[in-house]
C-alpha cells in the first residue's frame, strides 16, 4: 500500500493548512460518513504526530501517513489524493 498526492493536493496543504518541512499529516479512518469499501466509515485528515506508522510518504519534508491502526480501513487499496476543482476540496480515491 502506498500514499501518492497530486501537485494540486500538495498545494492544497500548503495553502490552507500551512504545511512547512517538518509535518506530519495523519489520514485516518472516522466514523461517519461512507466509503467505497465501509459504509459508517469515511476518510479524515489532521495535522497529529504518528504512533506506529503503517504507510507513509514524504514530500518536500512533510510527512503524510497512515498509523496502523486504521490500514483495514483501505481494503488493500492504495491511496491517491487529488483536489476537486468544483470546490476546491481534498478528494479521495483508493486504487488497487
Amino acid at each position: 500500500m502506498n500514499i501518492a498526492l497530486t501537485d494540486e493536493a500538495l498545494n492544497w496543504f500548503k495553502r490552507e493548512m500551512e504545511v512547512e518541512t517538518g509535518d506530519t499529516i495523519r489520514f485516518y479512518a472516522r466514523y461517519g460518513g461512507s466509503s467505497p469499501f465501509h459504509e459508517g466509515f469515511s476518510l479524515g485528515m489532521t495535522r497529529e504526530e504518528p504512533i506506529e506508522i503503517g504507510v507513509k510518504t514524504e514530500i518536500d519534508g512533510v510527512t503524510y501517513y497512515i498509523d496502523e491502526k486504521d490500514l483495514w480501513f483501505f481494503n488493500n487499496h492504495n491511496l491517491h489524493v487529488d483536489i476537486d476543482a468544483t470546490n476546491d476540496e481534498l478528494k479521495y480515491d483508493y486504487r488497487q
